[in-house]
């Protein structure tokens, strides 16, 4: 779930709940953003977390998205290209709304 930089959540194949808990306890640890990082299938389940993280746990966090492709190496040797998402959560700064 979380690899070298502390505020990266890469999302695959837990269950959603497992990554809403990694990104609501960065928060809590004093994180100011939490990125979540999602390649093909996992592409939906990101944005799940990114969207209950917003809506339930962590109130007045802002979102920006980003997409791509990416090259990754199958199973058999060949270069495939993968849809990818980065979706930035941050403390959103104080806003009268």
């Amino acid at each position: 779930m979380l690899n070298g930089d502390d505020n990266i959540v890469f999302v695959g194949n837990k269950p959603v709940s497992s990554y809403i808990l990694a990104v609501t306890s960065q928060f809590k640890e004093g994180s100011s953003e939490v990125i979540i990082k999602a390649r093909g299938k996992a592409i939906s389940k990101a944005v799940d977390v990114a969207e209950i993280v917003r809506r339930r746990y962590v109130k007045n966090v802002k979102a920006d998205v980003s997409i791509g492709t990416e090259e990754v190496a199958a199973d058999d040797g060949r270069m495939m290209k993968v849809s990818s998402i980065t979706i930035v959560l941050a403390h959103a700064q104080d806003e009268s709304t």
